[in-house]
């Protein structure tokens, strides 16, 4: 959301839609439909400028399979023609890579940051070599590098022009070969009373190991740009050390309040089923110059009740089911005043899945803190009875006067290896106003999304595996809250993709050659999620 224009809207996505479809040679020998698709981007963008009524996703030119044949993976050539994702990847050498986040900040003329300038668009995703193999050597060293996109002034015009996007930046150059970037997210400080306006943050959870052990190493990194995004710093904010007694932080969250002043949240996961770990806060006081020792500010149980034996993924619905890797990390936002700062009352408002109450029993909690995080309210359950939530965000108005709830759920209980009871997920959103102390009152649901199953959804490098992604969404203006989550009510449940997983799960590995080809032996609907998105604008 734009906190200058609240009505502007922008949302990211892993997007497959300029790949070759999935090539029958590749479904059947390998279980995947990962096709001829070198330099195909995979971060869709979509717009909305009438506070998330109505969106749109622009088609720009650049690499593309969409329209190959899905004969075979070497019957397609990628080349140019029109896409869906970012533009200006392939032209400079690059490939978008999903993983996406988006934040608006001030624009910046002259060397200085203002709100009449108008507003920027930052675009982080993941971002890898053009012509590469992993692992990376130039223009990146390492698996995955962060890359950044830029727009100034998003408009109706020229939202679908490709010459208003900027060619997109490495965030995160200096990596060594073994080195990993994952589960990156974006602020920009867009209140003018900060003595940091204008400065971005992304912050990205930095593996720095191939090992295979009890422990690897991996850290947090926080990069900071006062540039408007041409020039990054990066910061190394704790140490790299890992382990299956120390646990590992990773999925971190960034904002900042009307005073500058920084918050990075992570996850403290634990060991074990499920792993019993906490949210981690470090702050900032000098625009990500230096930062406060992690400590750990509130407890939080994983829900990995169930850790699928062949995907090796933690799983809520079912074998084969959709991970939940990240259902608890934390899901922040304060409410900071922006555009001004003014009015702000730098409340915190964190939300996260929770697998206290056990299996079947999970729930999206809340808590809040009024005094920059020294201390929190006893987390309290805002997701509804009878849902099981996989991820959750939270979004405050500017003024602290009402907060927003995004979550996705699952509404069956845990399947195991039944493959063909159905196993029901939809979105909630819902909103509270927040009295004089900063508390929610009452809670009302303002929209609950229809019904899908998520059998029928995959990843598209994975038939095997059912995939939602990893977040939703959630912002909040003065008088309106949006969220956006993926949505399988148009997808189809397909019967040979569940026999084979079935096989699959029984068999405790992939049961290859042999799996089934979608484009032949499965509706056309079979993984058709959508990004949804949820207003409480009239």
């Amino acid at each position: 959301m734009d906190a200058h224009r609240p009505a502007v809207l922008a949302a990211g996505f892993n997007d497959f839609v300029d790949w070759q479809p999935c090539p029958e040679d590749a479904a059947t020998g390998s279980g995947t439909c990962r096709g001829s698709n070198r330099g195909v981007g995979l971060s869709g963008v979509s717009f909305s400028f009438d506070s998330g009524r109505t969106w749109t996703q622009p088609t720009y030119t650049g690499i593309t399979s969409r329209d190959c044949p899905s004969t075979a993976v070497a019957d397609c050539t990628p080349h140019t023609g029109p896409i869906g994702t970012l533009p200006w990847y392939a032209e400079n050498g690059l490939i978008s890579s999903g993983d996406p986040a988006v934040a608006f900040g001030p624009r910046r003329v002259n060397g200085a940051f203002s709100w009449e300038n108008g507003s920027r668009l930052y675009y982080v995703n993941l971002a890898g070599a053009l012509n590469a193999t992993f692992p990376q050597q130039e223009p990146i060293r390492g698996y995955l590098a962060i890359g950044v996109s830029r727009m100034d002034n998003p408009t109706p015009e020229n939202f679908a022009d490709k010459n208003a996007w900027l060619a997109p930046v490495i965030v995160t150059e200096r990596t060594s070969a073994t080195t990993f970037e994952d589960k990156e997210q974006v602020w920009a400080d867009n209140a003018a009373s900060s003595p940091y306006f204008g400065s971005v943050y992304v912050c990205v959870d930095e593996y720095r190991s191939n090992g295979q052990g009890a422990g690897f190493s991996q850290t947090e990194q926080v990069a900071r740009s006062r540039d408007g995004g041409d020039t990054w710093t990066m910061k190394q904010v704790r140490s790299a050390t890992a382990n299956a007694a120390k646990g590992f932080r990773g999925a971190c969250n960034i904002r900042t309040d009307s005073d500058g002043v920084v918050y990075l949240f992570y996850t403290h996961f634990q060991v074990g089923t499920p792993g019993l770990g906490a949210h981690t806060l470090q702050k900032s006081f000098d625009g990500g110059k230096t930062w406060t020792k992690p400590r750990d500010v509130i407890p939080a149980n994983d829900a990995c009740f169930n850790i699928d034996q062949v995907s090796g993924r933690c799983v809520a619905d079912g074998g084969a089911g959709a991970r939940i890797d990240l259902l608890s990390m934390p899901s922040v936002d304060i409410a900071n005043g922006a555009p001004t700062g003014a009015d702000a009352t730098n409340e915190i408002v964190d939300a996260w899945g929770d697998g206290s109450l056990g299996l079947n029993h999970e729930v999206t909690r809340l808590s809040h803190s009024e005094d920059g995080g020294l201390t929190w309210s006893a987390p309290e359950t805002v997701s509804l009875a009878g849902d099981r939530p996989i991820y959750s965000a939270p979004a405050i108005a500017p003024d602290g006067s009402a907060i927003y709830l995004m979550y996705e759920a699952l509404t069956d209980p845990w399947r195991g290896a039944d493959m063909t009871s159905s196993r029901g997920y939809h979105g909630i959103f819902r909103r509270a106003t927040l009295d004089a102390s900063g508390s929610p009152g009452a809670w009302s649901t303002l929209l609950t999304g229809p019904l899908g199953d998520i059998r029928a959804t995959y990843p598209g490098h994975d038939i095997y595996q059912e995939r939602v992604g990893d977040y939703v969404y959630a912002a909040a203006s003065r008088t309106y809250g949006v969220g956006v989550w993926a949505d399988a009510s148009d997808a189809s449940v397909c019967p040979d993709v569940q026999d084979y997983r079935a096989a699959s799960y029984a068999a405790g590995q992939r049961v290859l050659p042999g799996a089934p080809w979608p484009t032949s032996d499965c509706a056309a609907t079979f993984g058709n999620v959508q990004i949804r998105a949820a207003t409480s604008a009239e």
